[in-house]
């Protein structure tokens, strides 16, 4: 089995992709305007809203991290089968390395964050993930994780040319908006244009459909911290 990187496919205003970045940008326009993003960039972010999202943030990576396992598990092509059991090993190791300076930083101990119950959105969201993945076909999977792949790259590069004044902000924009992380993000879009030719109409508007929910999730997930969504009852 070769662990090569995932050759790009020609892409350009015609591929499928294009035509699903078109279709949220009126999600990826509200989630660039949100104050939990303009919060990290000047700094003014209070540091109890950012606490919250990253606990929140280490229930949800677990859950990602099943999605894109069992997502793997429906490939076939080894290179496939490769880059998305590669990215769940991620999930959990390299952005847990990241909460884990964090969840320092905050006086937090790794049993806290486990006892904190995950929030509506962040249950919801997982659900979503896990359904879709283990349920749904492949395409399916690819559909629903790839929201939070995307949106984070998009959103790394918007925020790293603005930059923080807190060195925590600053920390997380850079592994978003770097270079390893966009390449990641290539290959998943590489992986998505590969199959859209193959889905029928009828299957590309369901994976559009899906990527459009993932990235409202995207963005409830940010609203949700900047408001500290707890369960009401």
């Amino acid at each position: 089995m070769s662990d090569a990187p995932i050759a790009p496919t020609p892409s350009g205003p015609d591929a499928f992709t294009a035509g699903l970045w078109s279709a949220a940008a009126p999600i990826q326009a509200r989630i660039l305007e949100h104050p939990f993003l303009a919060g990290l960039t000047d700094g003014t972010l209070p540091e109890a809203t950012f606490r919250t999202y990253v606990v929140q943030d280490s229930h949800y990576l677990k859950g990602f991290a099943r999605a894109l396992a069992l997502a793997a598990g429906r490939a076939t092509a080894d290179d496939e089968i490769v880059f998305l059991a590669t990215a769940g090993a991620e999930a959990i190791t390299v952005e847990h390395e990241l909460h884990a300076a964090f969840i320092a930083d905050f006086a937090l101990s790794p049993e806290q964050v486990a006892a904190t119950p995950r929030s509506p959105t962040t249950t919801a969201y997982v659900d979503f993930l896990l359904a879709h993945a283990a349920a749904g076909s492949y395409a399916d999977g690819l559909a629903a994780v790839l929201a939070c792949f995307w949106i984070y790259r998009e959103v790394g590069r918007e925020l790293v040319a603005e930059g923080s004044p807190d060195p925590r902000y600053q920390r997380w924009i850079d592994t978003y908006a770097s270079d390893e992380f966009s390449a990641q993000v290539d290959e998943l879009l590489t992986i998505v244009d590969r199959h859209a030719a193959g889905l029928g109409d009828e299957g590309r508007a369901r994976f559009e459909a899906l990527w459009l929910q993932g990235c409202r999730y995207e963005w409830r997930f940010w609203d949700a911290a900047w408001r500290g969504e707890t369960w009401p009852v």
